[in-house]
């Protein structure tokens, strides 16, 4: 067998291989974040069963907040998108309005609309953020398309002035640097 051969072979496989382990590694992290964050808040909710009343509400509260916190993490980290750091933000926001508004049970009256309306508008605000970052980052990839298209454009224009074999050249030189 050819060397050369033998040898794109090789490395093939030795790139396969580092990927797959990449792949693999990212797996194993999510999955030990979601067990990790499961153990967590069985421990911090038996924690909670030693309380009653409003306390209690906000101790468990607090736990599921804390297991949305690593698992919506995990899950952003792992999908590595957009949707999911946007879908994970959300759900955090969720998760800490219930604790706000769970503290704001052992309150009355007034006080207590207050504390309900501020839990709500601090939710509010975390999902409209999530929201206009990800149309941020959304408009960042929209814009570095139209860049990217208009550069090739650019390329194969330059190209244009060349002729015969450095004309070909030129254009397969311009859709590989821009992946066309």
């Amino acid at each position: 067998m050819n060397k050369n051969l033998v040898m794109i072979l090789v490395c093939s496989a030795t790139f396969s291989t580092a990927a797959l382990a990449a792949a693999d590694e990212k797996k194993v992290a999510y999955t030990a974040a979601k067990d990790a964050a499961t153990t967590e808040f069985k421990l911090a909710k038996s924690r909670c069963d030693t309380v009653a009343g409003n306390p209690k509400d906000v101790c468990i509260a607090e736990a599921k907040a804390a297991r949305v916190h690593t698992e919506a993490n995990a899950t952003a980290e792992y999908k590595n998108t957009v949707a999911a750091r946007t879908s994970a933000r959300k759900d955090i926001a969720n998760a800490d309005y219930d604790v706000e508004k769970a503290k704001c049970g052992s309150m009355a009256g007034n006080e207590k609309d207050v504390c309900v309306k501020q839990a709500n508008s601090n939710k509010v605000a975390a999902l409209a953020n999530a929201k206009a970052d990800k149309k941020v980052v959304d408009a960042r990839v929209d814009a570095n398309d139209d860049k990217v298209k208009a550069e090739y454009k650019v390329a194969l224009e330059k190209c244009d002035a060349l002729t015969g074999q450095g004309k070909d050249n030129c254009v397969v030189a311009a859709k590989s640097k821009f992946g066309k």
